[in-house]
């Protein structure tokens, strides 16, 4: 997917928010929550020392104490797993690709569970650029589709169907991708 460096910068331009001051509308967080809106655009990349699962169905596909959060400016984090957490023999690579202004392409991935191919059910970002380059060929899973659990706590998914962000109750919004957004 080539890039075109003047419509990269037209979407980078295009975001209203970008963490420097949380908006009026904005969830006040309690304490122990983060709001979406203190992080950064560009996104930031946080480690993350808790334990993360991911699950098709029953069957447990991933299982780290090793994961990376993107926080990015309305959004809940993503969170990126290094492949030797999956069983990788589960995944099926996926034609799709979409194009991030800050991490690059991304490639999606299909999942093999108990009941069939659960369709582009993670993605990752193989040559991710920038600050990113820490989830270059990291996997990162779409809640909705799969079961995703941070340190003992289901995860939910956030709402749109294209962002994969992981709402835990840490996580105050509104959220990007709620309707009316599409602003943001």
């Amino acid at each position: 997917m080539p890039i075109d460096p003047e419509a990269l910068e037209r979407a980078r331009a295009a975001w209203t928010f970008r963490g420097q001051a949380r908006p009026a509308f904005a969830h006040v967080p309690g304490a122990g929550q983060e709001s979406v809106w203190d992080y950064p655009r560009p996104p930031r990349s946080v480690r993350d020392p808790r334990r993360i699962e991911i699950h098709a169905g029953p069957q447990c596909l991933a299982r780290s104490d090793v994961s990376v959060r993107v926080l990015e400016t309305g959004s809940p984090p993503t969170v990126y797993l290094p492949p030797d957490a999956f069983d990788v023999s589960r995944l099926r690579p996926s034609p799709r690709r979409t194009l991030c202004e800050w991490k690059g392409e991304a490639h999606y991935w299909h999942v093999e569970g108990p009941d069939g191919l659960i369709h582009e059910a993670l993605w990752s970002y193989p040559e991710a650029r920038g600050e990113a380059a820490v989830i270059a060929g990291w996997f990162s899973a779409y809640p909705a589709r799969l079961r995703c659990v941070v340190a003992g706590e289901a995860v939910r998914a956030q709402a749109g169907g294209y962002y994969g962000g992981w709402i835990t109750a840490e996580i105050v919004g509104p959220f990007k991708g709620e309707p009316g957004t599409g602003h943001w």
